[in-house]
């Protein structure tokens, strides 16, 4: 596709779309991503700055929601001014799972891995059931059981979940 080239699909309104993160070594992460996560590669894309890859999860096609991973070329990073940042130890990415096995099961990948950061722990309303993991680059990942979301958003904006 061309640099002008317009896209004829869009959101329809405002919405959020995507998180992005800078990332040493693209391969390494989107291997990371796609064992402890639902997140496939949806895009790969190359230019003069590096290398990016979208990841989402294939059941979510119809609220589409992107982690953007991007490697910059060190001679052309357009960021280069900035240091390096990660998220964490707190601010972090959360995955809520279908029950407290599965976070169990990242917990111990991670364990396995030497990246579980915060073990399993059944934490007050409303958050739930969770453990932290680190992804290759130090970003804290958080997978979470019973967290009431779901229910939060149905109970005050509708929803069928």
């Amino acid at each position: 596709m061309s640099e002008d080239a317009v896209y004829d699909v869009g959101p329809g309104r405002p919405r959020w779309t995507h998180i992005a993160l800078r990332v040493g070594d693209i391969e390494e992460s989107v291997t990371w991503y796609e064992r402890f996560t639902p997140l496939r590669v949806l895009r790969r894309s190359t230019d003069d700055y590096g290398v990016g890859v979208w990841l989402a999860d294939p059941a979510d096609s119809s609220q589409p929601f992107v982690l953007g991973l991007s490697q910059f070329d060190p001679e052309a990073d357009p960021f280069g001014f900035a240091p390096p940042t990660v998220l964490g130890p707190y601010a972090h990415l959360g995955f809520e799972v279908e029950s407290r096995e599965e976070v169990d099961v990242a917990a111990d990948l991670a364990r396995v891995d030497g990246t579980l950061t915060f073990p399993p722990t059944q934490m007050p309303e409303p958050i739930g059931y969770i453990c932290f993991v680190e992804d290759p680059d130090g970003n804290t990942v958080e997978f979470s059981f019973d967290q009431g979301m779901y229910a939060a958003v149905r109970d005050t904006w509708g929803g069928d979940w």
